[in-house]
């Protein structure tokens, strides 16, 4: 990863689906001085309107899907977007449910898929390395006029 293209810390919104709480208890493990995310400059905020990144724990339900479309659209472009878990990338073991949709990907665009049950700490700060990675290619891409295709 090119740090020297980040120009600001990146902010992440870490917002729990339906998960069993494993896979967050891992996003917060990433905080400590043991793992220290905050190393790569990485924030976490409660404000879509601040992130750069949506990390995403848990599957998506007939419930929560109005929440998970309202957070990506209130974020800034450009953005991206990481599934954590088994439950975020398909829907894990609770994908046959009858309110279940799947995974995140089911209802908003995945950037970076993180599997496991529950994914560890070091691949979910590999899953965010890689979103800064694809952040900052799309900083560099240019912008579409209105009208544009």
């Amino acid at each position: 990863m090119n740090l020297n293209v980040v120009k600001k810390s990146p902010w992440i919104l870490h917002y729990d689906g339906t998960s069993c709480n494993g896979c967050d208890i891992e996003v917060l493990a990433c905080l400590t001085p043991l793992y220290d995310v905050e190393r790569f400059g990485i924030i976490n905020t409660g404000n879509p309107k601040h992130a750069d990144i949506l990390l995403i724990t848990g599957s998506v339900n007939e419930q929560n899907i109005p929440v998970v479309k309202q957070l990506y659209e209130q974020m800034p472009e450009p953005k991206a977007v990481v599934a954590v878990g088994i439950c975020a990338t398909s829907g894990g073991i609770f994908a046959e449910c009858y309110n279940v949709a799947g995974g995140v990907d089911k209802v908003i665009p995945v950037d970076v898929y993180v599997p496991g049950c529950a994914a560890r700490p070091e691949s979910i700060i590999d899953g965010v390395v890689k979103a800064l990675d694809i952040l900052a290619e799309k900083k560099a891409m240019p912008k579409k006029r209105i009208g544009e295709k």
